[in-house]
């Protein structure tokens, strides 16, 4: 039996398991350090996970700000961005506030990216901390 799918659908594919991959090394980084330290010490330790996996990821990329058709440079970064296809925002607080979300759809908007991870390490289960957005 053949089974056709259109880009869209192996599309859609590719990109979960490139997010069930940056899930699975948020985890394991979460495991090794638990709750409790700087957003600093993630984002080193999951870039660490990320390159030991093999996946390729642009780490504080720069986000210059479009205004009238001029580019400005307001300082904005990105956490992470892999494979030019997904944002991982990283938080480390007592809880993700709706501020948050809207940060990583106002980045989601100005890349044309279409998905992002919003992960927050200050919780004692990780997977009670990720939100992922879609643009």
């Amino acid at each position: 039996m053949l089974l056709w799918l259109d880009s869209h659908t192996v599309s859609l594919m590719d990109i979960n398991a490139l997010t069930g991959e940056v899930i699975g090394a948020a985890i394991e980084v979460h495991k090794a350090l638990g709750p409790g330290l700087l957003e600093n010490a993630y984002e080193r330790c999951l870039c660490k996970e990320l390159e030991l996996r093999k996946i390729c990821f642009e780490n504080q990329k720069d986000l210059p700000l479009e205004y009238k058709g001029l580019n400005v440079d307001c300082g904005y970064r990105l956490d992470i961005v892999v494979k030019n296809r997904l944002i991982v925002e990283l938080k480390a607080c007592d809880c993700l506030l709706p501020i948050h979300e809207a940060q990583l759809l106002t980045y989601l908007k100005l890349t044309n990216i279409k998905l992002g991870l919003l992960i927050n390490f200050n919780v004692p289960i990780l997977k009670d901390g990720i939100k992922r957005i879609a643009n």
